[in-house]
């Protein structure tokens, strides 16, 4: 069991949770995954790791409710427990293996869309305590859907806020803040975008235009978070990858979104699932080579 130390409502439908988890903790990099489930009826959830703090022994998860399970998730308060927390799951973010004064280098940028903004966040976190720049562009729909703006701004170097409907800070998307930067004659040698599938594909399209190397962190379903299901199949460069273990980072500009989020939904049904299963053959379920099952 895994007590929770500190429960909070951020938005509308967004929680933050701060759960005790010392081996977890220990171990995570910015850029990985846990898997949560609240009690034995509960779904196995995927959630990044929002912050992490490996002298108290504690993880902090951000929680969108978009089902049962959620719901009942973020109705548990401080004192009570979590049935499984396991992880870190995934890669770590490349930056972490990247020579620090080959970062320090590098003028980088992020682009955070809505929960995006929680993955973002320990990653910018990593470089500002290794004393490397960087500017983020963070933005939701609409003023009252904006997290961690404050938190934010204690660790990029520049941070930009935008929204949809122009209620707070720039009117317009990330796509158009980098560009708005961009035409005012900022350069970038990297940007990292973290958000819903179809935010990070135009941001790819954007970049590829601007010649702007750029990293994803793909989201699709994910069963068992390691390789065995096959739920979060990409094609990445032509080639078979799963989120869970080749992944979540990945050069965007080689993503297939288009792909991607049509299998997103199709995946959500039974007979969804059995036409994927019927068109991938033998690389829908294990393909990954990870748990045995493409012998």
């Amino acid at each position: 069991m895994y007590p929770i130390l500190r429960s909070e409502k951020l938005a509308d439908k967004i929680y933050l949770m701060e759960i005790e988890a010392p081996r977890v903790a220990k171990a995570c990099e910015p850029g990985q995954f846990v898997i949560v489930k609240t009690d034995e009826q509960g779904e196995r959830i995927p959630l990044t790791i929002c912050d992490y703090d490996r002298e108290k022994g504690s993880v902090t998860i951000v929680i969108q409710t978009v089902g049962a399970s959620t719901e009942r998730m973020v109705k548990l308060q401080a004192g009570e427990f979590l049935m499984d927390f396991v992880g870190p799951l995934g890669c770590a973010s490349e930056m972490v293996h990247t020579d620090l004064e080959e970062l320090k280098k590098k003028k980088i940028v992020f682009i955070a869309g809505g929960l995006g903004t929680a993955p973002v966040y320990p990653q910018v976190k990593w470089l500002h305590n290794h004393g490397v720049d960087c500017d983020v562009i963070m933005g939701s729909k609409t003023k009252d859907l904006l997290i961690y703006v404050e938190e934010m701004k204690k660790v990029a170097t520049n941070l930009y806020v935008t929204t949809d409907d122009g209620s707070y800070g720039f009117h317009g998307m990330g796509t158009n803040q980098l560009q708005a930067l961009v035409d005012e004659g900022a350069h970038y040698d990297l940007c990292i975008a973290i958000g819903p599938m179809i935010m990070m594909k135009f941001v790819c399209k954007l970049t590829k235009e601007l010649r702007i190397p750029t990293i994803v962190s793909m989201n699709p379903i994910m069963v068992d978070g390691t390789g065995m299901c096959g739920a979060c199949r990409l094609t990445v460069g032509g080639e078979v990858k799963f989120a869970c273990v080749d992944g979540p980072e990945f050069d965007g500009h080689l993503v297939d979104f288009d792909q991607a989020m049509k299998r997103q939904q199709t995946y959500k049904t039974e007979e969804g699932r059995a036409m994927l299963k019927l068109v991938e053959g033998d690389t829908h379920h294990g393909g990954c080579g990870h748990c045995g099952g493409d012998k």
